[in-house]
C-alpha cells in the first residue's frame, strides 16, 4: 500500500509536467528503447528525483516481463508512480502522440507521392549521441543493478547468452530464477530460517485472431493490431515478423515492399517504433485507420501496466519475490549494455561519427547537459555534414 509521504510526494507532480516531459521525449527520443529508456533514467531519476535508482530499475524489470513496447511502458508506469491514474494516462499519450504524428505525416507523403523523405542524414548525426546517452544511464543504474558478486556474474551471462541470440524472455525468466535459487541457498547457508517461496507465474495472455476477412475493415485492423501489442516480446524486428505474417501472407493488405518501408519509418522517426501501425493503418484506411491501428497496439500496454503496477511493491516485500527482480533487473542492464554494443557497430562508421560520440560523452560525464538538447544538437550536426558534403 503507499504510504502517506509517497502519496503527497506523487501529488507534487501535476499532469502538466508529466505531458511535457513526455512530449519533448516523444518528439526526440530517437535510437529504439534502450535510447528512450536511457533518456527517462536522465529525466525522472538524475533531474527530477521522482524515482530512485531501485525504483527505477523495478519498472524497467517490470516491463521486461510483459508484451509490449518497453519504453512505452515504461513512461505509463512513470506517470502511475507520479500521478496514479490520470498520470498513467497523461504520461503513455504524451508519449505516443508526436511519434503518431510524424509517422502519419510520413504516411500521407508516401500515399500521395510514392516515397518517403529520407532520414539518413539524421540518424547519422543522431546514433553517436545515443550512444553516449545509453552508455551513462548504464553507468548510472550498474551500482544498484549489478550491487553484488552474484549479481554481476548474472548479468554478465545474461550478456554473453543474448549475445550469442539467445531467447531474451528466456534469459530474463531464467535469471530470475537462478536469482531466487542464489538467495535461497545464501539464506540457507548463512542459517537463516528459509521462509515459503511463492511461485511467480506469469500469464501471457494469447489473443488469437479469427478473420478471414479479404477487404480492409477498421474492426479488423484494430483486432490485428490488438492481437499483435498483447503477445509481442522483442524488438522490431519481432514486429516485423508478426506484420508480415499477419499482413502480407495472411490477409494479402501490404506488399513485402510496404511493410519494409512502415517499418523503416518506425525505426528513423522519434518514439515507439510501435508507432509502425500508424503508417500501415493509413496506408490501408487513411486517418481513421491511422487512429485504429494506433488505438490497436498500444491498448495493451496501459492494460498490462494497469495491472501489473500495484504489485510491483508486493512483489519487493516478499524475499523471493524480490531476488526474482533482482535477477531480472540484471539481466534487463545487461541487455542494454549489448544494445549499445549493436548499436556503437552501425553508429561509429567514420572519423565524424566517433568525433560526435566521445564530444557526446564528454559533455555528458562532464557538465551533464538534458539529453534531448544533445539529440537534437546531434540531427543538427548530421545535417550540417550532409549539406557539407552535397556542396563539394
Amino acid at each position: 500500500m503507499t504510504g502517506p509521504d509517497e502519496f503527497a510526494s506523487a501529488e507534487r507532480t501535476t499532469l502538466r509536467e508529466l505531458a511535457v516531459l513526455f512530449l519533448r521525449l516523444g518528439g526526440t527520443a530517437f535510437g529504439g528503447p534502450a535510447a528512450h529508456i536511457a533518456m527517462m533514467h536522465d529525466e525522472a531519476v538524475r533531474r527530477r528525483r521522482w524515482l530512485t535508482e531501485e525504483r527505477f530499475l523495478d519498472l524497467l524489470g517490470a516491463t521486461n516481463l510483459i508484451p509490449g513496447p518497453n519504453s512505452t511502458e515504461l513512461a505509463i508506469h512513470i506517470g502511475w508512480e507520479r500521478r496514479r491514474w490520470a498520470g498513467l494516462l497523461t504520461a503513455g499519450l504524451s508519449f505516443i502522440l508526436p511519434a503518431m504524428l510524424m509517422t502519419g505525416g510520413c504516411a500521407w507523403v508516401y500515399v500521395n507521392f510514392g516515397a518517403v523523405p529520407s532520414a539518413l542524414w539524421l540518424l547519422y548525426g543522431v546514433k553517436p549521441v545515443i550512444l553516449g546517452v545509453v552508455a551513462q544511464a548504464i553507468w548510472g543504474l550498474a551500482p544498484r543493478a549489478a550491487r553484488t558478486i552474484e549479481l554481476r556474474a548474472l548479468a554478465a551471462t545474461a550478456g554473453a547468452l543474448a549475445l550469442s541470440g539467445a531467447n531474451e524472455i528466456a534469459v530474463l525468466f531464467g535469471s530470475g530464477i537462478v536469482a531466487v535459487i542464489a538467495a535461497r541457498t545464501k539464506r540457507d547457508r548463512e542459517g537463516s530460517a528459509g521462509g515459503r517461496v511463492g511461485q511467480l507465474a506469469p500469464v501471457i495472455p494469447m489473443v488469437a485472431v479469427a478473420t478471414g476477412a479479404t477487404s480492409v475493415t477498421l474492426p479488423g485492423l484494430f483486432w490485428v493490431f490488438f492481437k499483435t501489442g498483447s503477445v509481442l516480446f522483442g524488438s522490431g524486428y519481432v514486429l516485423l515478423a508478426f506484420l508480415r505474417a499477419d499482413f502480407v501472407q495472411r490477409l494479402g493488405w501490404l506488399t513485402e515492399a510496404q511493410l519494409i518501408d512502415s517499418i523503416a519509418i518506425g525505426q528513423v522517426t522519434p518514439g515507439p517504433v510501435f508507432t509502425t501501425a500508424t503508417f500501415i493503418g493509413y496506408l490501408l484506411a487513411g486517418p481513421r485507420g491511422a487512429l485504429v491501428a494506433t488505438a490497436g497496439i498500444f491498448l495493451p500496454a496501459f492494460i498490462f501496466v494497469a495491472l501489473s503496477a500495484p504489485l510491483i511493491p508486493r512483489l519487493r516485500a516478499s524475499a523471493a519475490a524480490s531476488a526474482f527482480l533482482d535477477g531480472v533487473n540484471a539481466a534487463s542492464l545487461a541487455f542494454m549494455a549489448v544494445v549499445t554494443i549493436q548499436l556503437g557497430r552501425a553508429a561509429l562508421v567514420d572519423v565524424p561519427t566517433v568525433a560526435l560520440a566521445l564530444v557526446a560523452s564528454v559533455l555528458l560525464i562532464r557538465y551533464k547537459p538534458n539529453a534531448s538538447w544533445l539529440v537534437l544538437a546531434g540531427a543538427g550536426a548530421g545535417w550540417l555534414l550532409h549539406a557539407i558534403r552535397l556542396a563539394r
